[in-house]
C-alpha cells in the first residue's frame, strides 16, 4: 500500500464543519469519451452522518460511487477518508480494506448459502469459500453473526437458504455482509427500490439504527423514503452540486424543482 499518512488535504468550499466529515470529494472530475460525467465537483459527508445523494438519471451518482470506491480513476481531483487517507490513491481492494462498503441496487448474495454461511463469508472475505465455511467458528465470529442478524432483523432466518428471502431480505442481508466487514463508510444504491410498503418501512428503521456507528451514503430516487431517512441530502445535475441541505432545504430550491423534482 502506499504511504498516504503524509497527505494534505484543502477543505472543499460547501464543507458542513470543520471537524467531525469523515469523507471528501475534492473538485472531482472525469470524462468517458468527451463526455464530463462529472464537473468539478466537491462535497463532505459528516462522520456518523446519513446523507443521501439524489438528482436525474445521468447527474453522476453512480459515477460519484465508483470514484469513490476505486472503480473509476477522476480525470482530476481526489477523494480523501478522514484528514489524510486519499482514497483516489489506492486500489479497489485497498479502498475495500480501509472501511469502505458499498451495496449495489440488485441484491448479491449466495442464494444456495444460509443467512448465517453468508455472513460468515463477508466476516472473512480473504479467505477462500471451502476453508471458511468448515473452519471453526471463533467466538469473534459467532458474536459479530449474531449482533449482525439481529441489526438486520433476520435472526429467525438464520438457517433459511438465502435464495428463499423476500427481495427486501435480500437486501437487508446485503447490507448485513458489508456490517460484518466493519465499515466506516456504507455507500447504497438505491436500497429502496422494489421493496414493499412494510419492507420500506423497516428499511427506514434499519438505516436510522445504522448512523451513529456507521456513515451512511444513500442514492435514492424515492423522495418519501429520502425525507423520511434523510439528516443532510446532495442533489446532483449533470455532473455537478446543484444544492445541499435538509430535505425541505432542496426540495424548495426552484432550480432542484426545475431540473429534477417537478411542479
Amino acid at each position: 500500500m502506499k504511504n498516504i499518512g503524509t497527505a494534505s488535504y484543502a477543505k472543499p468550499e460547501n464543507m458542513v464543519s470543520d471537524s467531525g466529515v469523515i469523507l471528501y470529494v475534492e473538485k472531482v472530475s472525469v470524462s468517458f469519451d468527451g463526455f464530463n460525467a462529472l464537473s468539478d465537483l466537491s462535497l463532505c459527508v459528516d462522520e456518523g452522518s446519513l446523507h443521501c445523494i439524489i438528482g436525474p438519471n445521468g447527474a453522476g451518482k453512480t459515477t460519484l460511487l465508483d470514484i469513490i470506491t476505486g472503480k473509476t480513476k477522476p480525470t482530476s481531483g481526489r477523494v480523501v477518508l478522514g484528514q489524510n487517507l486519499v482514497l483516489t490513491e489506492l486500489s479497489e481492494w485497498q479502498i475495500a480494506r480501509v472501511g469502505i462498503g458499498r451495496k449495489f441496487q440488485k441484491p448479491t448474495v449466495f442464494e444456495n448459502l444460509t443467512l448465517d454461511e453468508n455472513l460468515e463469508l463477508a466476516f472473512a472475505c480473504d479467505k477462500g469459500v471451502r476453508k471458511t465455511l468448515f473452519a471453526k467458528k471463533t467466538p469473534a465470529l459467532r458474536r459479530a453473526t449474531d449482533e449482525t442478524l439481529e441489526t438486520i432483523g433476520l435472526t429467525a432466518e438464520r438457517r433459511r437458504p438465502a435464495g428463499l428471502l423476500s427481495h427486501g431480505q435480500k437486501q437487508w442481508l446485503e447490507i448485513g455482509m458489508l456490517l460484518m466487514q466493519s465499515p466506516r463508510v456504507l455507500l447504497l444504491d438505491e436500497p429502496a427500490a422494489g421493496m414493499t410498503p412494510h419492507e420500506l418501512e423497516v428499511s427506514v428503521a434499519l438505516l436510522k439504527s445504522l448512523a451513529g456507528r456507521h456513515t451512511v451514503v444513500v442514492i435514492e430516487h424515492d423522495m418519501e423514503f429520502v425525507r423520511a431517512i434523510a439528516q443532510r441530502v446532495t442533489v446532483l445535475h449533470e455532473g455537478r452540486v446543484l444544492a445541499e441541505g435538509s430535505m425541505d432545504f432542496v426540495q424548495n430550491d426552484p432550480r432542484v424543482v426545475e431540473v429534477y423534482l417537478g411542479a
